[in-house]
């Protein structure tokens, strides 16, 4: 056993690790549990799924509206010749007024 805590593991007490005057027969040696990084991970992938998923979502929901917005024009744009009542150029005068000499 090379490593400190494959010994410690094992049940051998390296001297230096006992205080000064104890019995090694009655200290215990707690070992903690190694970290799991499971769970971070697992919370850290879910909300770049989700940030994806909702950047997905609106691109599709803003490009949607844009779409529809220019049918909109579109047929708006082909509609009001019709609208207007007439169908021709519609012409705008403007009167100025005539200067009196």
């Amino acid at each position: 056993m090379i490593r400190p805590e494959d010994q410690l593991r094992a049940g051998h007490i390296p001297a230096d690790l006992l205080p000064p005057g104890s019995d090694p027969r009655t200290v215990v040696i707690v070992h903690t549990t190694p970290r799991s990084w499971a769970g971070p991970v697992v919370v850290i992938l879910a909300a770049t799924v989700g940030l994806c998923g909702v950047v997905y979502i609106t691109t599709i929901a803003v490009l949607s509206l844009i779409e529809v917005a220019a049918t909109t024009a579109v047929a708006v744009k082909a509609a009001i010749p019709t609208l207007i009542g007439g169908g021709g150029l519609i012409t705008l005068a403007v009167k100025v007024p005539k200067s009196h000499k």
